[in-house]
């Protein structure tokens, strides 16, 4: 078991953020983490996946564990069906392609999503018309505080909107260590959302596989968002808001335009880049150290040598000058540490 004090995290947070672990330790299997946190009952944990999630404020003063809990495995399979058994410290993206190659559908529209597959169920992630959900069976998770192994079914896991159970009441109480999923064979490929088709279009491919949507979403994501390698960011910063038909309508009041699609009953989802830009917050930079990217106003950047604390102040103002524009409330995406 390999320890180590004052630790950097620069290079374990796709922010790019400067902050220390008082003790850091990258773990395999359970049993390391178990052996880990016995050791260390006292401490404060932070476990960590991709660490593409997350806005380190400050350093953290007790144990973090970088969870690299590696593994991908065929359960079972049928004519149509196949179910896979992945470890948590997989990269999402690697298991995308790996499903891709193989032909299993369900998973190529969220391609190019950073982080962990461990992560992907604790903010249920999505994109272009796919939610995690969909493709979900169940996970394992070890509750330290009880020392026991559970095993959450899909019913189970609480999913919403960029959320789960594992963001709400069992927060920092479970450690997810796989997730099994249900793939098809039989590829119904989802290309209705977003510009994927105009995507295809400029990829002159009339009659796409689940390759051809899944290179045409990594193009379209290439194309928005800036690569954490290059300039620090943690993608989508806030959720989009999910508000009542009364304040769709006052929205439109002012804004005749404004994009809002319904959810349910009486309630609409209006595009969080859409009032962020409109608010003027698009492009702004300050001291060429940090700011909201020029292309799309969800993802806040760090261009060097920022704080944490300095992108967290910077989302509290995005989100009180939204409130006061447009009275809807923004609630971050991003876990704050």
């Amino acid at each position: 078991m390999k320890i180590q004090e004052h630790f950097s995290l620069k290079a374990y947070n796709t922010f790019g953020i400067e902050a220390k672990a008082k003790l850091f330790s990258e773990v395999t299997s359970l049993e390391n983490l178990k052996e880990v946190y016995a050791h260390y009952s006292n401490e404060k944990k932070l476990p960590l996946g991709g660490g593409s999630n997350i806005l380190l404020t400050k350093n953290f003063d007790g144990l973090v564990t970088k969870l690299n809990l590696l593994g991908k495995e065929v359960l079972k399979e049928d004519e149509t069906h196949i179910w896979l058994k992945v470890g948590a410290g997989e990269v999402w993206h690697e298991f995308v392609l790996w499903a891709v190659e193989n032909g299993w559908s369900g998973v190529e529209n969220m391609s190019l999503i950073p982080g962990s597959v461990g992560a992907a169920p604790m903010q249920n992630i999505g994109a272009y018309g796919v939610e995690l959900k969909d493709v979900f069976i169940e996970l394992e998770a070890w509750l330290p505080e009880e020392n026991t192994l559970e095993i959450f079914k899909n019913t189970a896991c609480d999913f919403g909107y960029r959320s789960s159970i594992f963001k709400k009441h069992l927060k920092g109480k479970a450690i997810i260590l796989n997730v099994t999923f249900k793939l098809s064979k039989q590829p119904k490929l989802n290309t209705s959302y977003g510009s994927i088709e105009d995507e295809l279009i400029a990829m002159h491919v009339s009659s796409p596989s689940i390759k051809d949507i899944s290179d045409a979403v990594v193009r379209i994501r290439q194309s928005k968002l800036p690569n954490p390698a290059e300039i620090g960011n943690a993608g989508s910063f806030f959720k989009n808001p999910v508000v009542s038909i009364e304040t769709v309508q006052d929205l439109l009041k002012k804004h005749p335009s404004a994009p809002n699609y319904k959810v349910g009953d009486n309630l609409y989802k209006v595009p969080a880049g859409w009032l962020i830009e409109t608010a003027g917050w698009k492009g702004r930079t300050y001291d060429e150290r940090f700011g909201i990217h020029k292309n799309q106003a969800l993802v806040l950047v760090n261009y060097k040598n920022t704080l944490g604390q300095e992108i967290f102040d910077l989302s509290e103002n995005i989100i009180e000058d939204i409130e006061d524009k447009f009275k809807i409330e923004l609630e971050r995406e991003v876990n704050i540490i």
